[in-house]
């Protein structure tokens, strides 16, 4: 990685109402804002790292660290709700009328969240799984239901076992990898967070308090995006599986699907190369009227 593209290069601090907004910038251009996914030891830069080089060299790339996930100061918000209040506050602080956004998972249904909400602030929304809801595949996958059991009783056994359901490639699972995600997903500030996020008590809590809301789920309100959107998935995604797509791809009014093989949850990490083709090509198209 080049040497203005590292981690202390590329970190900035937001002050807000709600406390210090921590970033990472790179690039210039047209603003393009990252958002991060969830799970043990995930931060915005680990996420996008890999990528930046390619689209700061289009784009200026904002990679956001939501609140309650170690790197920004959390708030007293469950950090999945903080996480769109905190999207709304960055563009605020930063003056930034209109993006393009690129979310991974949880950072791709925060995304169309808050494209539905703000449809001026939103031209167009890249997803990288995660989005929908299961029509053939059983609910809590794989994935989730390994997550939940790191979470309730952590150890590095549970957490090599989540990450190898994360990718398709198991050469990506590395000893640097675990020990990262270890040393972030443990401390106790951020495993207090995630309990509140996965763990079982958490995660029954939610599901029952869904089942008894008037509120539609998100996915059901997808029909209401009007952001051009692509929607990119790993054919082998063992934590949202590959049918969760089909919701989304048949509400949203324009959206696009990229289905890549041989990969997992995180494509733009195990299909770097192809999704950035894929993601530029959408980004930088010319608009045609709708």
């Amino acid at each position: 990685m080049p040497a203005e593209l590292t981690y202390e290069a590329t970190l900035r601090e937001l002050a807000t109402d709600q406390g210090v907004l921590r970033y990472h910038e790179a690039g210039e251009g047209p603003p393009l804002l990252m958002l991060h996914g969830s799970g043990p030891g995930v931060t915005g830069w680990r996420n996008f790292r890999g990528n930046l080089a390619r689209f700061a060299e289009h784009f200026r790339c904002l990679v956001l660290e939501f609140p309650g996930f170690g790197v920004s100061d959390p708030t007293d918000e469950h950090p999945m709700m903080a996480a769109g209040g905190a999207t709304g506050r960055f563009l605020d602080g930063l003056g930034l009328d209109q993006v393009d956004v690129v979310g991974n998972s949880m950072g791709g249904i925060i995304g169309a969240q808050f494209a539905i909400r703000r449809p001026e602030r939103v031209r167009r929304l890249v997803t990288v799984g995660g989005l929908g809801a299961n029509v053939f595949s059983p609910g809590a996958s794989e994935g989730i239901r390994l997550l939940m059991e790191f979470t309730d009783d952590p150890s590095r056994e549970r957490l090599v076992r989540w990450l190898r359901a994360m990718v398709h490639d198991q050469r990506l699972v590395t000893e640097e990898l675990i020990e990262e995600r270890w040393r972030q997903a443990t401390d106790p500030d951020t495993l207090a967070s995630a309990r509140r996020m996965y763990g079982s008590k958490a995660m029954a809590a939610r599901a029952k308090a869904m089942a008894q809301s008037a509120e539609p789920p998100y996915w059901a309100m997808l029909h209401k995006l009007q952001a051009r959107t692509l929607i990119t998935w790993g054919r082998d995604d063992r934590v949202s599986p590959v049918d969760m797509a089909l919701v989304p791809m048949r509400t949203i009014p324009d959206a696009q699907v990229t289905i890549f093989p041989n990969c997992g949850h995180w494509v733009m990490i195990e299909q770097k190369d192809a999704w950035e083709s894929a993601v530029l090509a959408f980004l930088t198209r010319k608009d045609e009227s709708k």
